[in-house]
């Protein structure tokens, strides 16, 4: 069904729809309106969920590790400093190999405190051993997350999922978006069945400690995992657009325009829409991220492989080096590749400033790193 709903309430719906059991939830602005549209289909018996008001992100997402943990399927939200208070347990729940799924909407990081957009928070747990998905609008915040339980309760992944989106540029946008049915939806989702579990008549242990002969095989078990999710990512997108006529996310890049393109620009979440509208009918592609963890190594050298230049558009900065895309990046590809820093603390990334980034490119009178549109 065809509906105007704001990025918050997709991602509610989505939740609605997956059947959650366990919701753990502490509000952090722009992620609020996210917890509260549960909350209230929680009260109302739209969702048969036990929905936990906790003190803490941290508590959330441990919460959410114990639910998980005991065989439920489980959700959370967070945003920007409730997303790094939760640092600590990301990786106990990936380590657990839990398949946790959680939106974050992408809000800048203090010091200074700003509620606006950018990518540094998510950009900052790159290394928890969660999958990452950013979401380019509020139809595609309602697909990955339906998606992302299918991906992360697969046997051979069983790793935790952050579905990314842009704090107020979509949390609080309001889009058409085609909501399907829960039967639908049910047959592309099935109820969750945990391979392991907390459970009194079969005791197992999760998460105890491991000694210098285990500790790696652990983390090697892990990096299997997210190699082989490159391959069911794009197997769901598949699936997903059989049954809905829609590919969730495309998988793991998306390429616009670059049919002929002698020109690329790499980019993640919703910018990529302001970016299509300056290089329509152009000499200049865009490559968007959809999967920044599992990074699609394969898929971005295969996609850049013929163009003379690279700009990558970053809402996040490593301080001290470049953007964290353009950093990686720049280990893959031969290609001349530059960063331009743009958008951070929400500042707007407007169609002149696209214009400009592709005519420094083309110059190649550019830095490695280039701040974008600043007030100096």
């Amino acid at each position: 069904m065809k509906t105007i709903i704001e990025g918050s309430r997709a991602a509610a719906e989505a939740v609605r729809l997956a059947r959650v059991d366990v919701v753990a939830a502490y509000p952090i602005t722009p992620q609020t309106h996210i917890v509260e549209d549960i909350a209230e289909m929680c009260a109302n018996g739209e969702i048969e969920a036990e929905y936990i008001k906790v003190e803490s992100e941290h508590s959330a997402m441990s919460a959410c590790v114990g639910a998980s943990a005991a065989g439920v399927r489980t959700y959370t939200a967070t945003s920007s400093q409730g997303l790094a208070l939760m640092h600590e347990i990301l990786y106990v729940a990936s380590g657990m190999r839990l398949p946790i799924v959680m939106t974050n909407a992408n809000r800048a990081v203090s010091a200074p405190i700003s509620i606006w957009n950018d990518q540094q928070d998510s950009m900052g747990q790159r290394d928890t051993g969660w999958l990452h998905l950013f979401a380019e609008t509020c139809q595609e915040v309602l697909d990955l997350t339906i998606a992302a339980y299918k991906i992360a309760e697969n046997h051979d992944i069983l790793l935790p999922v952050m579905v990314c989106m842009d704090g107020f540029t979509l949390t609080h946008t309001v889009e058409p978006v085609d909501v399907p049915g829960e039967e639908e939806v049910d047959s592309f989702l099935p109820g969750y069945k945990p391979l392991y579990k907390l459970d009194s008549k079969n005791p197992m242990s999760f998460g105890p400690i491991a000694f210098p002969d285990s500790y790696m095989e652990f983390r090697k078990m892990q990096w299997d995992a997210m190699n082989k999710s490159r391959d069911v990512i794009k197997q769901v997108s598949r699936e997903f657009k059989e049954k809905f006529g829609r590919s969730a996310g495309n998988g793991l890049i998306e390429e616009y325009n670059m049919e002929n393109a002698k020109y690329a620009l790499v980019a993640l979440g919703s910018v990529a829409g302001t970016i299509k509208d300056v290089i329509d009918g152009t000499d200049v592609g865009l490559v968007r991220i959809v999967s920044y963890r599992p990074f699609p190594t394969e898929e971005l050298r295969n996609a850049l492989k013929d163009v003379s230049a690279v700009g990558v558009i970053e809402k996040d900065v490593s301080l001290g080096l470049g953007g964290a895309v353009w950093i990686e990046l720049k280990a893959l590809i031969d290609n001349p590749c530059y960063c331009f820093v743009a958008g951070l603390g929400g500042r707007d990334i407007r169609l002149r400033d696209i214009q400009k980034i592709i005519d420094d490119l083309k110059s190649g009178n550019v830095e490695d790193v280039n701040w974008v549109n600043l007030n100096v």
